[in-house]
């Protein structure tokens, strides 16, 4: 059976059907939805009631699965996470910013696979912004300052002991595990190119995980980089996902920001995540 891709319309995403996620996928099915991930960055399957076994199959048909540094897996799990929050909790909202997964490693996982378990009636959108089209429109002058420039990006803000989610946060549902390893950085280009698609893309989020630009003063590299985030999520590159039971979403962290909203208080929600690392024969262009 062929896939079909239909486009969200919005500034990014698509729908794809035609294909059954709890059966093993063809070769075929494998390139269309490769293809189809590379064009739209955001894809979306519904009606795809899937098992853990099946989640960790579909995300390790496009690469290496990768372990979450400062979340605990689900038991059994190694390689999957539980983003879930119950009716009564009081907690930030997790992921509440906007970010590309793990920016902070040397070689960030490329794709995040995200299935929904259980969905509230009302709220718990998920944000997407494109940042291949944030590149290619970035005015000139502002290109010209970012051209180059190798942005220092870390998870100290997040998940060390003193981060937002150290030592004092608190949640019935998520164990999180601050650790002195988020002090650590890693630099990555601010324009990198995509390792298959050959486009090029604004990687990562001053708001989450970029702390500094290397060679730079720090209050000089921060005004650049937070200019960088007010022109990167403008509203023009944002989709604005809405959840469904049984749907699988997954986005390409080289070409689009992500973040969670809220507005379902007094509604339980989970939802199981996958991240996947490219495999070596996949970065044609030297890039992750």
């Amino acid at each position: 059976m062929t896939i079909t891709v239909t486009p969200t319309g919005e500034a990014c995403g698509a729908y794809i059907e035609g294909v059954d996620l709890t059966k093993p996928l063809s070769k075929e099915d494998i390139r269309d939805i490769r293809q189809a991930w590379n064009e739209h960055h955001v894809i979306i399957f519904r009606n795809q009631p899937l098992s853990d076994d099946d989640l960790e199959r579909v995300s390790s048909d496009f690469g290496d699965l990768a372990i979450d540094p400062f979340v605990k897996s689900i038991e059994g799990r190694k390689h999957l996470i539980s983003i879930q929050r119950e009716a009564d909790e009081t907690s930030p909202i997790f992921a509440d910013i906007w970010h590309a997964d793990w920016s902070f490693k040397k070689q960030p996982p490329f794709g995040t696979c995200l299935f929904s378990v259980e969905i509230p009636p009302e709220g718990g959108d998920t944000l997407f912004a494109n940042q291949v089209a944030a590149a290619a429109e970035m005015p000139e002058d502002l290109r010209q300052r970012v051209e180059g420039k190798m942005a220092i990006h870390s998870a100290k803000m997040g998940y060390s002991k003193k981060g937002s989610y150290g030592d004092k946060f608190e949640s019935k549902s998520m164990v999180v595990t601050a650790s002195d390893e988020a002090l650590e950085s890693e630099t990555h280009p601010f324009i990198i190119k995509h390792p298959e698609s050959g486009k090029e893309s604004i990687f990562g989020s001053a708001i989450a995980y970029i702390v500094g630009i290397e060679d730079m003063k720090q209050k000089e590299a921060m005004d650049l980089v937070m200019e960088v985030q007010r022109w990167q999520i403008q509203d023009q590159f944002v989709y604005r996902h809405k959840w469904e039971k049984d749907m699988l979403v997954m986005w390409d962290n080289r070409s689009v920001l992500h973040k969670a909203t809220g507005g379902f208080e007094g509604h339980r929600r989970e939802l199981h995540r996958s991240t996947i690392s490219a495999r070596p024969e996949d970065l044609k262009y030297g890039s992750f």
